[in-house]
């Protein structure tokens, strides 16, 4: 349960959520709790702990104090009353489906999804008899609800996209999805919780990879799960619990402390991305850029309306379809961005990928693939010069 002070700025609670004092004694960093077993002086006091053990310290399965301060605080930061925190992104995604499906049921699920959600619906969901199938991001209201069947249970959402960046307009789709009876998840991860507000937006559900902003240092693997229903947290508690995804009481510390920075890091990341957007968007290099505070990015009024500002990920397109030769020569000079999954971390990272390999609602309108960047913290200026460069030997 959070307790933070709600009447306090965001980037107040940021600083203060999940340092109660009864829990932490004063310390102004909660400390690094390694527990398995928690020993009670009595079978009343073993029972009672047993009939509570969504709420205290019962067994390091369950959590310690210190995954119970970085539950509070990401619960505060997304605007949910619980949190459950999973060793990774992939955890919470898989964790989240696997209690809220079950054989019969189906579940709709947006075509722009992180890839590793899409390989765990098509094997492992559909491998104990759970229905998949997928809508396109921008689909519209009329299209949405001619995809919902009698039983859908879930319907999944990401905004922005990963890798093409569309930004859904996940109220109509909470909307759609409810007056079904349907779960709506989202993946909230470009956002961090801290430019878009789920549960403003009608969504039921939402994961994060906390590996990305949340950690913020590309040094630990971490994921939450936030929801405000109390029945439906216990639910996926006990799923959790049960499946084994217990988060390391050092990764949750390393989770927590990214956050304290995250109101301070997540602008300049902001404000980097823009600058190498809209000077990627003026090079005769290139095709398109899908970044969503950019025109060009498919549903930026949506994000102009729902987003109070964007992270630095994002995504351009490249003219005349590079071979893979030039492709190589450009990604393998570049001196400041480094080639790797993930993103969120300080440095700045690129990588191609195409869209062309993965959807199935519709077809990719380019015919090349995307370049994916994360503008990191170094000087943009810096980022630039680098990509100046890079691009330059695509005609060398």
């Amino acid at each position: 349960m959070t307790t933070n002070d709600k009447s306090k700025h965001a980037d107040t609670r940021i600083t203060t959520a999940g340092r109660s004092p009864k829990t932490n004694f004063g310390i102004v960093n909660p400390p690094v709790y390694h527990a398995s077993t928690v020993t009670f002086e009595t079978v009343d006091a073993l029972k009672e702990a047993e009939q509570h053990r969504f709420d205290r310290v019962y067994y390091g399965r369950y959590g310690t104090p210190t995954t119970f301060a970085f539950e509070e605080a990401v619960a505060d930061l997304e605007g949910a009353e619980h949190c459950i925190s999973v060793p990774s992104g992939m955890a919470a995604i898989a964790v989240s489906l696997a209690a809220t499906l079950k054989s019969g049921d189906h579940a709709l699920i947006t075509d722009s999804a992180y890839f590793p959600t899409v390989k765990y619906c098509n094997t492992f969901l559909k491998k104990f008899g759970v229905e998949i199938s997928y809508f396109a991001p921008m689909a519209t209201a009329e299209e949405l609800k001619a995809q919902i069947r009698p039983n859908t249970k879930v319907v999944f959402t990401e905004a922005p996209g990963s890798i093409t960046f569309e930004v859904q307009d996940i109220a109509m789709i909470a909307d759609i999805a409810h007056a079904h009876g349907a779960l709506v998840m989202m993946d909230n991860t470009w956002s961090a919780g801290y430019y878009f507000k789920p549960f403003e937006h009608g969504v039921d559900i939402s994961i994060q990879a906390a590996t990305k902003y949340i950690v913020g240092h590309s040094d630990a693997m971490l994921g939450s799960i936030t929801l405000n229903d109390r029945d439906l947290y216990e639910h996926v508690k006990t799923v959790q619990v049960g499946m084994g995804y217990s988060t390391a009481p050092d990764d949750a510390y390393l989770g927590l402390r990214g956050l304290r920075t995250l109101a301070t890091r997540l602008p300049r990341h902001e404000k980097t991305g823009l600058k190498l957007a809209e000077w990627l968007a003026g090079h005769p290099a290139v095709e398109t850029v899908l970044h969503p505070a950019l025109t060009t990015c498919p549903g930026h009024d949506i994000w102009k309306r729902d987003f109070t500002g964007a992270s630095g990920l994002f995504g351009f397109v490249l003219k005349d379809g590079p071979s893979h030769g030039d492709m190589a020569r450009m990604l393998d000079n570049l001196e400041l961005f480094a080639m790797g999954y993930s993103w969120g971390g300080y440095e700045s990272l690129i990588i191609p990928s195409d869209p062309r390999t993965m959807r199935t609602t519709y077809n990719w309108p380019y015919g090349q693939p995307v370049l994916r960047i994360h503008a990191g913290l170094e000087d943009p200026d810096d980022l630039i010069s680098d990509l100046d460069k890079g691009l330059k030997l695509l005609t060398a």
